[in-house]
């Protein structure tokens, strides 16, 4: 019987609390802000493939909780691409025992809480999103967005705003890139600078000063075709 998500960095080794954060996440800054950032890494090209999530809480500016686990793929979207494994580092046989995409979905859902979510580059994990509900036959929850990619364009004068780069503006360095939780610390921390050098007190007032808005990702019933994802 596979069990409930594991709370975990690297989604194999149980971390969580202060012992848990790595440097860069303890020192995001404190404004009032309540969103969640959120990072999915694909075993391959199918949007549906989502093999790890992580999902870090803010509010009042502040990291209130960070989770992340390992996620079995569905049938049919489980084949690992030597490309992504280079990329992330999971490997199939570390996800046998994880759950699945639908039964994962509501401790998912249950980290987000009502918080608007945020990603880096959000067209794509929320594209996993919904592949992966459409993938397993369940309704894709509405969830309001944004993306951290378009509020760094906003913000910073840099040469490329890929996370990393992003992040390091941000003063967020040396974290382990494509790493689910370490993505969704970086992204958290830039949504937190940003809003601090804009002056801003919370998101709909941040994203205005960089001229954007919150999305919303509609509830969808189930489809059979599954979009293709690319990071």
């Amino acid at each position: 019987m596979r069990g409930s998500p594991t709370i975990s960095g690297s989604a194999d080794v149980p971390r969580t609390g202060a012992e848990a954060m790595s440097e860069g996440a303890a020192s995001i800054p404190s404004v009032p802000l309540d969103f969640a950032a959120i990072d999915f890494e694909t075993a391959g090209p199918s949007a549906a493939s989502a093999c790890s999530v992580g999902v870090v809480a803010v509010e009042d500016g502040r990291v209130v909780d960070r989770v992340s686990w390992l996620i079995r793929p569905p049938a049919g979207h489980d084949v690992f691409s030597e490309w992504n494994i280079r990329i992330h580092g999971i490997t199939p046989d570390r996800v046998v025992d994880a759950l699945g995409w639908a039964d994962q979905l509501d401790a998912l859902l249950a980290a987000i809480g009502d918080r608007p979510v945020v990603a880096h580059n959000a067209r794509f994990d929320m594209g996993v999103l919904r592949a992966a509900c459409f993938a397993t036959g369940v309704r894709t929850p509405p969830i309001d967005y944004f993306c951290s990619l378009r509020v760094a364009r906003r913000t910073y004068a840099l040469t490329s705003y890929r996370l990393p780069v992003a992040a390091m503006a941000a003063g967020f360095e040396d974290f382990r890139h494509h790493d689910a939780l370490a993505d969704a610390e970086a992204c958290a921390a830039i949504v937190v600078h940003a809003a601090e050098r804009h002056g801003t007190g919370d998101v709909p007032a941040l994203l205005g000063a960089v001229g954007d808005r919150l999305t919303r990702l509609e509830p969808q019933a189930p489809q059979t075709r599954v979009p293709m994802a690319f990071a």
